[in-house]
């Protein structure tokens, strides 16, 4: 039973802010956690390691002297360590002028800089660590495909279950020879829409040729959130028959329709299950990260692919933990290049999301199941720690810019100034969350 994907539907929007809350606890929970272990192995003692704010519903004091917490309002943490006047790690100076040398050595204003830095950017890279283990998970425990057009499940579709088998052999598509599953690809992309398709197929040692449908036909692998395949509807193995009355066969004669249509309402045709639905939606502009920058396009939003799923291959750890940091490393960097893009006007700048954009989205992925799901954390993560790295003060981006303007100047930035400018951080991030709050309201 998959508890995950019973979340959304146990409540609507109560599932939905469940998903939201358990994604954002975990994320949390680590990137504090950072802060706190790397603290302690530095020397620093922390006070408080809360998981929430507001009232206090749970706590305990640890041999350390730490109190660990949980607080009413699960939208965040924080790690409060000797010395600090409140969570942001603003300087609390009636308290520090009272410590003893040794002591003052155990704050975050007296430790040495490498030590405060270490622990200041544990928070980040913890969050980076913590995706870089799920993709890694997800990849050792789901696998690879294998190099050869090999049948290893035949996805639900009208017309080709009792002919393909698991175990075939794809040999040729259209009379085009497929010798690994590279070329399959290859020839299925170049092979016109049509009704059915000729096959060769190796089975018990032997060739077969028959009809069957498009290599890559309009089957729904998997729904992207917040789409308007989501809202209208639509679910994981559903099969695209006809578009506004005109039947198609090919996955790309959807996206093709979509696209020419310029965000117009379609009329879909839907088989599932053996029954044929209608289901009428309106594509949304989405911007979508292309080689060199991003590409805007009509989306119904479904991913989908060959008509059958190859079978599994076991990857090594070493080949995950590489597959884990590649993919870490590419949401970092389209990420960045998201922003710089928002920032030039080249997309809509639409594509910041708020809290409850976020919260949705959380719901949409539980709802397709706990893979699903904790991939979403793993991207979420990378998120929150790229955006934790920010030159912000209040940020722990900003908190480095001062260490590094310490390291080179031999003394830290004025008291004065450094609360004037923590000030504009907080107001800057919260003018920032504003923006992207009316994005969630207004944006379509």
């Amino acid at each position: 039973m998959d508890i995950i994907g019973m979340i959304p539907s146990a409540g609507g929007l109560l599932g939905t802010l469940a998903a939201f809350v358990l994604a954002l606890s975990v994320i949390v929970a680590i990137h504090e956690y950072g802060h706190y272990i790397v603290g302690r192995w530095c020397g620093i003692h922390a006070e408080v390691f809360s998981l929430g704010f507001g009232p206090v519903l749970f706590s305990r004091v640890d041999k350390h002297g730490t109190k660990w917490q949980l607080a009413a309002l699960p939208f965040g943490g924080y790690v409060k360590f000797m010395g600090d006047a409140d969570a942001a790690s603003g300087k609390d100076g009636e308290i520090i002028s009272s410590l003893s040398e040794a002591e003052l050595k155990r704050t975050m204003h007296g430790a040495d800089l490498w030590r405060r830095s270490a622990t200041v950017a544990a928070g980040p890279i913890f969050n980076f660590i913590l995706s870089m283990l799920v993709f890694a998970a997800i990849f050792l425990f789901s696998g690879t495909t294998s190099d050869e057009p090999l049948i290893g499940e035949v996805k639900p579709n009208p017309g080709n279950e009792e002919l393909f088998e698991a175990g075939d052999l794809i040999k040729a598509v259209g009379g085009v020879n497929t010798p690994d599953l590279a070329a399959f690809y290859e020839v299925a992309r170049d092979t016109p829409p049509a009704e059915t398709v000729s096959y060769v197929i190796e089975r018990n040692g032997a060739d077969v040729t028959f009809d069957s449908v498009y290599p890559f036909p309009p089957v729904l692998d998997s729904l992207q959130p917040q789409s308007a395949a989501m809202d209208a509807g639509l679910e994981a193995g559903d099969v695209i028959t006809s578009v506004d009355g005109q039947p198609v066969w090919a996955l790309k004669e959807v996206q093709e329709y979509v696209q020419a249509g310029a965000g117009a309402e379609v009329d879909l045709g839907v088989w599932r299950e053996g029954e044929i639905l209608n289901l009428q939606l309106t594509p949304r502009q989405r911007d979508l990260p292309v080689e060199g920058g991003f590409e805007t396009r009509w989306l119904i939003g479904f991913s989908g692919g060959a008509f059958f799923e190859a079978p599994r291959v076991t990857l090594g750890v070493g080949e995950a933990a590489l597959g884990g940091a590649r993919q870490t490393w590419f949401i970092a960097t389209s990420s960045l290049s998201g922003l710089w893009h928002m920032i030039t006007g080249a997309i809509s700048s639409c594509n910041i999301q708020g809290p409850i954009g976020i919260a949705q989205t959380s719901g949409d992925m539980a709802s397709q199941g706990a893979q699903s799901f904790i991939w979403f954390i793993a991207v979420l993560s990378t998120a929150v720690g790229l955006l934790n790295l920010f030159p912000i003060p209040v940020l722990d981006g900003g908190h480095l810019v001062f260490h590094a303007y310490e390291a080179v100047s031999g003394k830290p930035p004025n008291d004065k100034v450094l609360n004037v400018m923590m000030t504009t951080g907080l107001v800057l991030l919260l003018s920032l969350m504003v923006f992207a709050l009316s994005n969630d309201l207004l944006c379509p």
